[in-house]
């Protein structure tokens, strides 16, 4: 089985973040590995190490990204490709998948396993219109996967009335939630091995189309501006008898809140 792991370089969202005239403040920010795309790769390596995948590893952006591909090769992943071009700097995910489809064309993959979502922008989108553009079915919101043999796989999903069980033919695409699995902390020795590793790095050309065959000249999706939310005033904290303490709360519900 060979698989295709999509990671995504996000901000830090555990760091205290500033806007500033619509735009975040990009002073003192630090991106790491998307958390869902955590998943997508720690759910790649345990079958590759349960059914002896091949996993190979995409990641578009910037320079930086090589570290995170480093990680994924420390976690156990086999092969990094890292796609770099300045026209994608306002990539959606529409583009985004657009350049994942060359990927997967040039080498065909029997399983992509992408991150649920981003925790920049939340959308959800990018994996199911990969699946779109390769004609393949799709399963989201995966949460346990079990291979049935070479062809066919079966996945749980959480959906909205409870947990789902899809059987699947491959190739295929499934997203995964952040519940499949905890990703590994690398190891000194996949650290240190990672470093001596190969990454595939190309652009639109290198991977054999345009910035306009993929659509990063007219996304579909802006992000017109960011506004940061509004600041809540300090509740109260009311001590004493409990008798006490339910006279001032309703007093304050009638008169100030007007609840009642």
């Amino acid at each position: 089985m060979k698989i295709l792991t999509t990671v995504k370089k996000v901000v830090d969202v555990e760091l205290n973040m500033h806007v500033k005239d619509g735009a975040i403040v990009q002073d003192g920010l630090q991106y790491v590995i998307n958390a869902w795309d955590e998943n997508a790769v720690e759910t790649s390596v345990r079958l590759k190490e349960d059914k002896g995948a091949e996993t190979t590893l995409v990641s578009v952006g910037g320079g930086d990204n090589t570290d995170m591909i480093r990680k994924c090769y420390a976690m156990g992943i086999d092969n990094g490709i890292h796609i770099e071009d300045p026209a994608l700097a306002k990539a959606d995910s529409s583009v985004f998948a657009k350049v994942l489809q060359k990927v997967y064309e040039k080498e065909k993959y029997d399983l992509v396993i992408t991150g649920k979502q981003a925790q920049d922008t939340d959308s959800g989108q990018t994996g199911v219109i990969l699946a779109e553009y390769l004609g393949l079915p799709c399963v989201s919101n995966v949460i346990a996967i079990e291979v049935k043999d070479d062809k066919h796989i079966k996945v749980s999903r959480a959906g909205d009335a409870g947990k789902e069980i899809v059987e699947l033919e491959l190739p295929a695409v499934i997203t995964v939630d952040v519940s499949i699995n905890e990703p590994r902390l690398p190891q000194m020795r996949g650290i240190m091995m990672a470093k001596k590793k190969k990454i595939e790095v190309m652009d639109l050309a290198g991977l054999g189309t345009s910035a306009d065959e993929v659509g990063a000249g007219a996304p579909k999706s802006e992000v017109v501006e960011f506004m940061a939310s509004k600041t809540r005033k300090a509740g109260q904290k009311f001590e004493g008898a409990a008798a006490a303490i339910t006279a001032q709360v309703v007093n304050l519900l009638a008169n100030e809140a007007k609840v009642f």
